[in-house]
């Protein structure tokens, strides 16, 4: 930081903006609107994407930085494609004041997610959501009689990966990207895998996630639907993951998965019916007890 004020002060400046984006599946991308490739941090910004940002809008306090980044869709760099599928979403982004002359005299100007994109001609308009947005999520529990907790996370602690829960195979038949059609499928009972996902771990969809509505034997083999297909082609032969799924209820904790230990929910909290319900009548108003 202390380089690049220098040269700000100079009078005479060689700046430019650099953006690195971090996908959820791990892909690091570099982007800059200087003419030619600069590399830091272990990233090669590169100039021919035709992506560019917005005045920036910063604020002291907990208020909410933001910013938006346009720019061209193409194969080389964001793909619609891959937009479609859903690879950018919630993909970390930063951004630096560079001295493109002495990349070592940069500033870190904006950290943050990437919110809503939107597509139009051949371009495409993403808006940058600083750190303290996280602040703006509800916390707390929520007491209801269904399990709060999302299988397989830090409250639910149930192993996955544990035999009988999971299967890992390669698809058969697709059709729309959202039903998958195995020939036989044995060791599971129907409606094992309802409520739970399909994990892409090859193929052009590799790294996403659908999630299952119905799970069921149609006589010919196993068939599980997605409520929404995937944002891109799963063609046979890919290699899924499939994870069961749990409804949320008590007895499913309990007998399905063995963990009613961690249950999150609250089984025995009263319903809405029963905050309404009128007092019993009774015929003999008398004083006595009612039988």
């Amino acid at each position: 930081m202390s380089g690049l004020l220098e040269h700000l002060k100079s009078g005479v400046t060689t700046t430019c903006r650099c953006w690195a984006l971090t996908r959820r599946d791990g892909v690091v991308m570099g982007f800059t609107d200087h003419d030619r490739p600069l590399t830091f941090e272990g990233v090669t910004f590169r100039p021919d994407t035709g992506l560019s940002a917005l005045a920036l809008q910063q604020t002291t306090g907990l208020s909410v930085d933001n910013t938006e980044a346009l720019g061209a869709l193409s194969d080389a760099a964001i793909r619609e494609a891959d937009i479609e599928a859903g690879r950018y979403d919630g993909a970390e982004l930063r951004a630096w004041l560079v001295n493109w002359q002495d990349v070592t005299a940069r500033s870190l100007i904006f950290r943050g997610t990437m919110g809503e994109l939107r597509r139009a001609g051949g371009a495409f308009e993403a808006e940058l959501r600083g750190l303290t947005d996280a602040l703006n999520v509800p916390l707390g529990r929520v007491y209801q009689k269904a399990c709060s907790a999302i299988l397989g996370d830090r409250t639910c602690t149930f192993d996955l990966d544990t035999p009988g829960y999971a299967a890992e195979r390669p698809a058969e038949e697709v059709e729309e990207n959202r039903v998958f059609r195995f020939a036989e499928m044995g060791g599971f009972e129907d409606d094992w895998f309802r409520h739970g996902v399909i994990r892409v771990l090859s193929g052009a969809a590799t790294g996403l996630i659908g999630l299952i509505k119905r799970d069921r034997n149609d006589g010919a083999g196993r068939v599980i639907d997605l409520w929404h297909p995937f944002g891109a082609t799963v063609a046979p032969g890919d290699a899924l993951r499939i994870e069961a799924g749990c409804d949320k209820r008590m007895a499913t904790c309990q007998f399905k998965f063995d963990n009613l230990m961690n249950f999150q929910g609250f089984p025995d909290i009263p319903g809405d019916d029963w905050t309404i319900t009128d007092p019993t009548k009774s015929a003999h108003l008398d004083g006595g007890s009612r039988r």
